[in-house]
Parts: C-alpha cells; structure tokens; sequence
C-alpha cells in the first residue's frame, strides 16, 4: 500500500487571536514535528466566533480523521461542538490560559509535546453536555462562576492573574441566589453561590470543581456552594487548588445524567467558561460516549 493510500487527513484549526504571547509559530511547528508518513495536514484560520464550529463540521463531513483545535477553551469548545456524533476525533494543541479540557485529557501543554501525542493517535470515547442547549466539555456553572464568565468576557486582560482579580472584585458586591436544583426525584432548594456541573474534573488552571469527575462515566457532577463569606471563599480557594473540595463541608456533590434548576431571579451561566447569558430555568443533560478524542486517558 502506498503512502498516498495510509495518510489520514488531519485539520488544524487555528484561533490567531489565543495563545499570542506563547511565542511558538504552530505553522511550522506542524510542518517539522507532524509525522507526515501518518498525516496529510491542513490549516484553517478561524475569522470570527462561532467560526471553528462550522470548519470543524464541514471537516468531519469531508471525511477528516482528526481536527485538532490549536486555541484556548473557547477555541476548544467550538471546534468539538462541530465534531459531536461524528467518526472525526478532537485532538488539543493548547494555547489558552486555563486549558481545561487538555489538561484533564493529560494532554501536554507544550506544543511539541501534544504534537507528539497526535502523531500517536490513541482515540478515546468522552462524555458531552449541554446547558440550555449550548455544548459543554468540561464545566458549567450558574450563579457566581457565571457572573464571572460575564466579566472576564468584557475584560481585555487574559490570563490567571487577570482571573483571580475579578473573582475578588466581583465577590464583594455578590449574594447567593435562590433556586431549587430537581436531582435524582429530589428537589433542592437554597440561596445557592455557585450551581456547577462538571464532566471533567476542573475549570482549567488546575483548579479542580469535582476532582471525583470522570470524563467517561456518563454521569454529571453537579457542585452545590451555598452562601459563602470571605473566610469560606478563601477555604473553597484552597480546596479549588489542592483538590480537596471534594471534602469541604462547604460543597455538596450530587452525581447524575439530568438536572433541572429553577431560580426566582435571572442568573448568569457558562458553557467551559464562554459567557451565555441570564436565565431562570435550566436544563442540563449529558450525553455518553458523544465524542471521540486524542488524549493520553488509560
């Protein structure tokens, strides 16, 4: 069989405005690292939002093996959204600020690295959500992790430093937020800080929500904080980083396939970190198995 016949067509879809400051030109980075015996490349530059969805559609229609989002989160979330329910896999060369998805798909962080990892090519099956029908990967929250996405979207400033100052910023003038959470036949209702629902294990940055996720279990970890002073928000802090949230008296876990959440004022929410909106009734569904990945899961 010739070389012609055995290459499988791989489709980089570059987001040119993530990742400027990491300094690496991903061009020729594919062009000298890529096993080109394996893989017959092309590159595709996103121009607008929402743009890598429909590159990544149109790919997976075309017959692509593999399109490998080469972005942050946001760039991540688009590209996989256009690949749900297909035979073409994601695969991650990372170039954002939090790198949720890839770290928790232990892919490396550095580009030759995960470069590496594509030309071994392990594929893998994961779970998928939804909230409110936006696709989601790695997390979604109501209530503060929300109003923050809607903050960290009007910021210019990137990056974890940028990140903390807004949790800080936007904590001061924040109170829970009544809801009733409907989780397995129960309902729960509460003055809730933070509702998050996670299919991995952190938002990104290593700061892990539900340490316990598994990305391939076909069950949602819904997180449940309610009202938080200084002293318990810089306890949750720590347990974020140190992965011990998971056993703070201050969280409460509930795992399943479907949750519904009704809230007396409109709340914000996220889909992996991307703002949506305001909303007071909400629906999450996860659905098993739904996409197909490159990653280094055992």
């Amino acid at each position: 069989m010739s070389q012609s016949q055995t290459r499988q067509k791989v489709c980089f879809i570059l987001n040119p405005k993530s990742g400027t400051k990491s300094g690496v030109d991903v061009p020729a980075l594919i062009e000298q690292g890529l096993d080109m015996e394996r893989w017959e490349p092309c590159l595709l530059l996103t121009e607008y939002a929402g743009h890598a969805t429909i590159l990544a559609r149109q790919a997976a229609e075309e017959g692509t093996r593999l399109v490998v989002a080469v972005g942050g989160d946001g760039t991540v979330n688009e590209v996989a959204r256009g690949l749900l329910n297909t035979s073409t896999a994601l695969g991650i060369l990372p170039k954002g600020s939090g790198n949720g998805l890839a770290r928790h798909l232990k892919i490396p962080l550095k580009l030759p690295q995960a470069l590496e990892l594509i030309n071994k090519a392990t594929f893998h099956h994961i779970d998928s959500c939804a909230i409110n029908g936006h696709p989601f990967f790695c997390t979604s929250g109501i209530g503060f992790d929300g109003l923050v996405s809607s903050a960290f979207a009007k910021s210019v400033k990137r990056g974890l430093t940028s990140y903390v100052q807004l949790v800080i910023k936007e904590f001061r003038a924040y109170f829970a937020q009544e809801a009733t959470v409907r989780v397995n036949d129960r309902e729960l209702s509460s003055e809730f800080f933070v509702i998050a629902f996670a299919n991995a294990a952190q938002y990104g940055n290593d700061a892990f929500i539900a340490p316990m996720a598994d990305i391939q279990d076909g069950l949602l970890d819904v997180c449940l904080i309610r009202h938080v002073g200084l002293i318990q928000a810089l306890q949750l802090g720590y347990g974020l980083m140190t992965k011990t949230i998971a056993t703070s008296s201050l969280a409460e876990f509930h795992t399943c396939a479907t949750v519904q959440v009704q809230s007396k004022e409109p709340q914000h929410f996220h889909a992996d970190g991307e703002y949506i909106g305001q909303a007071t009734e909400f629906e999450v569904k996860l659905f098993p198995k739904s996409l197909e990945v490159v990653a280094a899961l055992a």
